[in-house]
């Protein structure tokens, strides 16, 4: 069974920085893609950033420019750099291990998630 930990996230002012990091434990091999997800209070979950096996990566618009999204497959760990912080991007960040099929799905259990807050 794959685990996802989720770690990084905490409290940042407008301007600020984060990086996240996924963590997984277990036989990945049913997976070839993973993705950070947000969910803010009241709102769906969305997808934030993916990252494939074979280099394809895609992000929400509002992030683009601000966000990237790594892989350290030695390690089984993907990370998401987070630059330039705003108000909106308050959420709770999951990690997701998937598959790329017309776009990204996810497949395995979420992780516990990391909450990131922005505020000044």
């Amino acid at each position: 069974q794959v685990r996802l930990v989720e770690s990084g996230g905490g409290s940042v002012q407008p301007g600020g920085s984060l990086r996240l990091s996924c963590a997984t434990s277990g036989t990945i091999g049913v997976i070839n893609a993973m993705a950070w997800y947000r969910q803010a209070p009241g709102k769906e979950r969305e997808l934030v950033a993916a990252i494939s096996w074979g280099g394809r990566l895609d992000y929400l618009e509002s992030v683009k420019e601000r966000f990237t999204i790594t892989r350290d497959s030695d390690k089984n760990t993907v990370y998401l750099q987070m630059n330039s912080l705003k108000p909106e991007d308050t959420a709770v960040y999951y990690c997701s291990g998937g598959y790329y099929n017309n776009g990204y799905h996810p497949l395995l259990s979420w992780g516990q998630g990391t909450q990131v807050t922005v505020s000044s």
